[in-house]
């Protein structure tokens, strides 16, 4: 009995190879979607999260925690969670620079007054989230350059210091924005209306003329 298989013709042969190639080419572009979507949503839960208490910040250099999966010890605040600046029970509130946390309750207190309500969207972070976030930014804005114009790396970072803090809503920066001056409360970088940092002198002399962005931020350098 002969078990000799017959070739197939050459034009099915290459049929096969132009089927093959775009079965893997359809797999890849299926995977390389899914990692990036992952990735995207990664860098919105740790732009916008938080944590439990502690009161001394976490130094820089280290990185402590999982840059893998940072959590809520990490300084994370979730979308559907952003904490008040009273909330010092929170990480990423209880872990600012102390006198930077009695100038945004004494601003908060007044604003109140006013009905705006201030809230955090990013605190104190610990070293591991800060370098999730550079990464999660590279990836979205394409080059680390483009990506620290928005998120320095963890030994640079005034979040992990304690030293700055994100807020929002609108009404809350515009309440800001005419009168945080008053508590030593300034914006930094002009292309981040929601980041400030205290400074003493500006209760005088008024806020410093804004930088560009982070990347502009002699500390960034050092």
């Amino acid at each position: 009995m002969n078990t000799r298989t017959t070739p197939l013709p050459l034009r099915a042969r290459r049929r096969r190879r132009v089927v093959i190639t775009a079965i893997a080419f359809a797999a890849a572009v299926i995977l390389a979607i899914a990692v990036q979507q992952s990735l995207s949503v990664a860098f919105a839960d740790a732009t916008h999260s938080d944590p439990s208490p502690a009161s001394t910040p976490v130094p820089t250099g280290d990185i402590t925690g999982s840059v893998i999966a940072p959590s809520e010890a990490d300084g994370v605040i979730r979308d559907d969670d952003k904490p008040t600046v009273f909330e010092v029970d929170r990480v990423a509130v209880g872990n600012l620079d102390p006198a930077l946390l009695e100038a945004l309750q004494r601003a908060a207190s007044d604003a109140e007054r006013d009905g705006v309500t201030f809230r955090v969207n990013s605190g104190w972070r610990s070293p591991a989230l800060q370098e999730r976030m550079l990464q999660d930014a590279i990836v979205q804005y394409g080059s680390e350059n483009e990506a620290r114009r928005w998120v320095a790396t963890p030994e640079t970072s005034e979040h992990v210091t304690g030293g700055a803090v994100d807020l929002g809503p609108w009404s809350a920066l515009d309440w800001l924005a005419q009168r945080g001056s008053r508590y030593g409360l300034c914006q930094i970088y002009a292309n981040e209306s929601w980041h400030y940092e205290l400074r003493p002198e500006a209760v005088d002399d008024g806020c410093p003329e804004m930088l560009a962005d982070p990347t502009a931020d002699p500390r960034t350098k050092r």
